[in-house]
């Protein structure tokens, strides 16, 4: 087995590994922060098919754009719930 077929059945081997993870855990920011590291993966599997543009559409939105998307409407959510606890300011 060549180094190149190793790496690449790790890079699948963590792809479905952090996919499942992404969507078993039960803590919201810990998915998110798994669906980010899913997207990051994905690039570089993108990568080593010799996508160069797809795997930086990847990078970009999979990961970098929906991921601060996602980080923004759960803190955004953590505040709002925050707000509507009994005895907290308004």
């Amino acid at each position: 087995m060549s180094a190149a077929t190793a790496f690449d059945l790790l890079l699948a081997a963590l792809l479905l590994w952090s996919a499942w993870r992404a969507l078993a855990t039960p803590r919201l920011d810990r998915a998110i922060v798994l669906f980010i590291a899913f997207g990051l993966l994905m690039a570089l599997a993108w990568a080593r098919l010799a996508a160069p543009d797809i795997a930086l559409a990847e990078a970009a939105i999979g990961a970098g754009i929906t991921g601060a998307l996602l980080l923004d409407a759960l803190g955004a959510w953590k505040r709002r719930a925050g707000k509507d606890k009994p005895g907290s300011p308004s």
